[in-house]
């Protein structure tokens, strides 16, 4: 998942393995590691089986104007914005980690 743009100038992304760890870069900070908590990970995982991926186009997105705050996830090759009604499920969970992982490490991901 990715949060690029907007006024701020973000360019946080947080990429999660299948064992629940998960790689956070934000914009001048340091990259971390750290292991998601398991009600975070179960979240996740539910929204995200909710999603007919393929019916998810694989292009990356684009800003659609100045200062566009573009958040998008992504799964199996395939992307989309999180405003997209076909993602609708992840929108919680993926805000949810977003605000708090990229605050390392956030209350929903412990460092390792």
């Amino acid at each position: 998942m990715s949060r690029t743009g907007g006024f701020a100038g973000f360019d946080d992304q947080v990429v999660i393995g299948a064992d629940g760890v998960a790689t956070v870069s934000s914009r001048g900070k340091d990259t971390i590691r750290c292991r998601l908590d398991p009600s975070v990970l179960t979240a996740l995982t539910k929204a995200a089986q909710q999603v007919d991926w393929s019916s998810v186009i694989v292009t990356k997105p684009t800003a659609k104007h100045p200062d566009d705050l573009i958040l998008a996830i992504s799964s199996n090759g395939r992307t989309a914005r999180l405003e997209d009604p076909k993602v609708k499920p992840m929108v919680t969970p993926v805000n949810t980690l977003l605000t708090q992982a990229t605050n390392p490490p956030g209350k929903l991901c412990k460092q390792i």
